[in-house]
């Protein structure tokens, strides 16, 4: 949006496991540079990005600096007020709160004008009628994610270990994406050697399991994800890829069905697919 604007904007790159480059991000600050924003974490890989540094960085070099946070909030523990974060944008979804809300963190003195503008709601940051409800249902999520935090965390991880674990175990071509980077607990990325990942969505749903094949900003794309693809995998991995994640709703119960279906639909749609592939083409 800010390229349409004429703002000159610099896109930094990832390595393989989603990773950024803290040395070539600082060298990419200009003088005339008037702010940078890093997502927190990824919402397809769950890969967690070094923010509080980039942060420090910022501060050092007189530039804003913005996180998308909206994945972290209820899964790690934050204090905002130790960090150099000038700008922080949350919703409410991603801790169990309503959907349609979110909130915006200003640090005390950044500069700051509103993208909405009308009446002087909100100390003249945002024109438009606030929506209690919302934000009252924000702030009781928030309360309840902040007292389990640490033990969700800790249960959510083993979980997902346990899933991969078995997946890596028992379905061959099964590849982990961003496994050695440091991630959220709650999420997993995984690539399936042969496999389409829309069929196994459809086949998933079908036996009950709800996953999704990126971010749901990509829902109905026919493109391979570009979170993927900017982690240098093939377009076929890239599709071949599906995105799960837990909560602290999610059981013991629910985790063990998980490692018996999903093993399941992908042999099945892999026993589907070969035939065709064996076919020899007529002369």
């Amino acid at each position: 949006e800010l390229v349409k604007r004429g703002c000159e904007v610099t896109f930094l790159g990832v390595d393989a496991d989603s990773n950024v480059d803290v040395a070539e991000l600082e060298q990419a600050i200009r003088p005339e540079t008037a702010i940078v924003s890093v997502m927190w974490a990824n919402n397809e890989t769950g890969v967690v990005f070094p923010v509080e540094r980039i942060a420090d960085i910022c501060r050092r070099k007189n530039v804003l600096f913005h996180t998308d946070a909206v994945q972290v909030i209820g899964k790690i523990a934050l204090r905002l007020e130790e960090t150099a974060i000038s700008f922080l944008s949350l919703s409410a979804h991603k801790f169990h709160g309503p959907k349609g809300v979110g909130a915006l963190y200003i640090n005390k003195g950044s500069r700051f004008q509103p993208s909405l503008i009308g009446g002087s709601h909100e100390g003249g940051r945002r024109a438009g009628t606030e929506n209690v409800a919302s934000i009252v249902g924000l702030g009781k999520a928030a309360e309840v994610a902040g007292t389990k935090i640490l033990e969700e965390q800790k249960r959510l991880g083993e979980m997902r270990d346990r899933f991969e674990a078995t997946l890596l175990k028992r379905v061959p071509g099964t590849t982990i994406n961003g496994v050695q980077a440091t991630r959220l607990s709650n999420t997993t990325s995984v690539s399936f050697d042969g496999v389409e990942s829309q069929a196994a969505l459809m086949l998933l749903d079908r036996y009950g399991l709800c996953c999704s094949a990126g971010s749901a900003c990509r829902t109905g794309s026919a493109d391979a994800s570009h979170v993927l693809k900017a982690m240098h995998l093939s377009e076929e991995r890239a599709r071949s890829t599906l995105r799960i994640s837990f909560s602290r709703f999610n059981s013991e119960a629910d985790l063990e069905g998980a490692c018996e279906l999903v093993p399941s639909v992908i042999d099945k749609l892999r026993k589907l697919q070969s035939p065709i592939d064996q076919l020899t083409p007529m002369r």
